[in-house]
């Protein structure tokens, strides 16, 4: 049943952005394995083989130690709702690092210059192949909507607050690997 695709054909990149949430995974070459839900509303499809999402601050900053180390990321989407499919876009990420010329013009085109309170970096993935999938164990789930919770939080913390709970959170993977989110690291 699983469907391999070169690229992100247009009824594909349809599903896509119906979607509520995807998940990100990611992992060096030991180590743990990283797999993160995200908020659909983040990630823009650019073409037909690159995508992009806005990253915020969260508690831990693990894609983008993998993604130093080993640059391979899966995005997986699953339809919640209607015809069951399972969606995985595999490919070759990197982190576009927040203030830099690339982000501040990723921002501009791709999400007309509205940075969310707590946005960190982008991660972009040129993707290599697409499988799609049945999807027939998925349950059905109604969406209620978004949380503000990290909005809420981020706005108390402020870019001070964030700036020293990034440096004291978010600088090192869970394993150790530095994230490249400091200044004097490269990504």
């Amino acid at each position: 049943m699983a469907k391999l695709f070169q690229s992100i054909e247009p009824a594909l990149r349809e599903f896509i952005e119906k979607q509520h949430i995807f998940f990100n995974a990611s992992a060096a070459s030991d180590g743990r394995v990283n797999l993160s839900p995200r908020d659909a509303a983040s990630l823009r499809v650019l073409d037909t083989r690159t995508v992009i999402y806005l990253d915020r601050t969260g508690s831990g900053n693990e894609t983008a130690a993998h993604v130093r180390i080993k640059n391979r990321l899966t995005l997986m989407f699953c339809a919640f709702e209607g015809a069951p499919t399972i969606l995985r876009l595999y490919g070759k990420a990197r982190i576009l690092r927040r203030g830099t010329l690339e982000y501040l013009t990723f921002l501009a085109s791709a999400f007309d210059n509205a940075e969310p309170p707590g946005a960190r970096q982008m991660v972009m993935l040129d993707v290599d192949s697409v499988q799609t999938s049945c999807g027939y164990g998925v349950p059905l789930f109604d969406y209620v909507g978004e949380r503000t919770t990290l909005t809420r939080w981020a706005e108390a913390k402020g870019e001070a607050g964030l700036d020293e709970y990034r440096r004291l959170k978010n600088a090192q993977s869970i394993d150790g690997f530095a994230t490249g989110l400091l200044e004097n690291e490269t990504i």
